[in-house]
């Protein structure tokens, strides 16, 4: 399993040339790994995905514009000044049957000004009757345009042989030392860079900076009071563009980096504001990526309420917009005035350390034999599966349990719950995502 270093893949375009249908084809090839509960709705615009090897992440920015179903030009800029200032590869979606209309005319002179790789792909009909020729595409000034058909995948594998050779070769800029690796995430103003400045305040003189490529992460070494980790910073660096930002939109892309990067994260809940879409949305890239999470719900120090009963309430509402994930410790505290600060950095070491806990066969079997007979998996058309051994994988970057049984294909998504919880109640999982595979004996 690579790391996936951030490597991003941004899909433009005007709307209806079918930028949602070659998402949908690209990422759904990592859809074994990465599990699907959706639950907010640009869930869909962010995926990982596979090819030859390499990990990367794609983003349909179609999807994280306002108001993207009309074709407001200016929506359509702010997607494609977004891609220039966020992907490493750009894929330019034009469509066969309408040729290249004035708006696409109008993209392609920022992209080529915008002096990232790009790649014209021509959408076709899927019954390859040819309206325009593809070479017409040529006009646009980007190079070769390659012919797909989003729908049933005709020229995708050209067009990704191409993505492949066109990324930057980036030499793997983490640190050497096996030291953990946290990023902090959160909506804007939220206080990511308060807690930054609050941990790494007057001692500046402790901070090595390990700057990968310029706008690539940059790893802050922190190591006081006993703690040694890096922090993963990726906000703090790229210039602002001349498009007008929107600060939302891009928080969220810039978040997907930091997230890719890291290995445990910590997300930021403004206790003044509670719990909003833009976390959920946050907190699902974190949950794809398979990263550890600690929530610092900040600004506790002005929150209205801070009696008990709040503090539940909060945590109840917390879990339940995050779940099925809800296993994660979650702190109240302040960046401002440090309050718990400490805490943080605690609970995400011990996550880090969580995420390397192995447990033996024989262990693991005992414990889930016995829940496996308490409660076995419901028979599926009067076909019934055994479960017959569990093994933990070694080395794996997430724990991993295999389930080697009979009729793997029938094991349904509340049975693999039903396991996943009986493994968190046995062992102390807390803040780390847990993988369950099941394979045919």
């Amino acid at each position: 399993m690579h790391y996936n270093m951030g490597r991003l893949v941004a899909i433009v375009g005007r709307p209806n040339v079918g930028k949602s249908t070659l998402f949908n084809r690209l990422t759904k090839t990592r859809a074994a790994i990465v599990n699907d509960t959706s639950g907010t709705t640009r869930d869909r615009q962010y995926g990982l995905m596979e090819w030859n090897g390499l990990e990367m992440s794609v983003v349909d920015t179609g999807g994280w514009v306002e108001g993207s179903d009309d074709i407001f030009e200016s929506e359509i800029n702010k997607q494609v000044y977004l891609a220039i200032e966020e992907a490493d590869v750009i894929l330019f979606m034009v469509d066969i049957k309408t040729g290249i209309t004035d708006l696409d005319d109008h993209v392609a002179q920022i992209l080529r000004r915008g002096k990232k790789p790009v790649v014209v792909v021509v959408n076709k009909d899927d019954n390859n009757q040819g309206y325009y020729g593809e070479s017409e595409f040529y006009a646009l000034g980007l190079g070769q345009p390659y012919a797909i058909s989003a729908i049933n995948g005709t020229g995708t594998g050209d067009l990704l042989d191409e993505v492949v050779r066109l990324m930057p070769k980036k030499n793997d800029d983490r640190p050497e030392e096996d030291l953990p690796r946290f990023a902090i995430v959160g909506r804007p103003n939220a206080g990511k860079s308060s807690l930054v400045n609050s941990l790494m305040d007057e001692e500046r003189n402790i901070v090595t900076d390990i700057a990968g490529t310029t706008r690539d992460s940059i790893y802050s070494r922190y190591n006081k009071f006993g703690f040694d980790f890096y922090l993963v910073d990726t906000a703090g660096i790229r210039k602002k563009n001349k498009v007008n930002e929107d600060i939302e939109y891009y928080s969220v892309l810039r978040s997907i980096r930091a997230i890719e990067y890291s290995d445990v994260c910590i997300l930021i809940i403004d206790a003044t504001r509670g719990i909003e879409s833009q976390d959920v949305n946050i907190f699902s890239i974190i949950e794809k990526n398979r990263k550890g999470l600690v929530v610092l719900v900040n600004k506790w120090d002005i929150a209205q309420q801070k009696s008990q009963q709040a503090i539940t309430y909060m945590e109840n509402t917390i879990r339940e917009r995050f779940a099925p994930f809800t296993d994660f410790p979650i702190i109240f505290g302040s960046a401002l005035t440090k309050q718990r600060i400490l805490r943080v950095l605690e609970e995400a070491i011990a996550v880090h350390k969580k995420r390397k806990t192995v447990i033996s066969t024989s262990q693991v079997n005992n414990v889930l034999q016995e829940a496996i007979a308490a409660v076995p998996p419901p028979a599926t058309k009067g076909k019934y599966v055994k479960i017959k051994y569990i093994t933990m994988l070694k080395e794996a970057r997430v724990p991993s349990f295999v389930f080697f049984c009979n009729l793997p294909q029938w094991i349904k998504d509340p049975y693999k719950r039903y396991l996943e919880n009986k493994i968190r109640e046995a062992w102390d999982f807390r803040g780390t995502p847990i993988n369950l595979y099941f394979r045919q004996k």
